[in-house]
């Protein structure tokens, strides 16, 4: 990738229980500009998992972002990869 980009990993996944289930899983690769938001972050990764208008409650751990969808037992997870 070029230095003015970043990358981030995107996982979708059922929840158990509350927790992360991975019986089935969905990985996708977001490429951003460098200094992205979250909110581009978040953005993007609902775009590109097609949750785009999914309300969800967002958790922020460092360089992770976990959302979970109301009503629905999934969750992803967005991690910023350094490259």
């Amino acid at each position: 990738m070029a230095d003015d980009k970043e990358v981030w990993d995107v996982e979708v996944t059922d929840t158990f229980g509350g927790e992360a289930n991975y019986s089935w899983v969905r990985r996708y690769e977001l490429a951003l500009p460098s200094g992205a938001s979250r909110k581009q972050v978040v953005r993007a990764a609902k775009r590109i998992a097609g949750w785009t208008g999914v309300r969800c409650r967002t958790d922020e751990f460092g360089d992770e972002y976990w959302l979970h969808p109301y009503g629905a037992c999934m969750v992803m997870f967005v991690t910023f990869r350094q490259v």
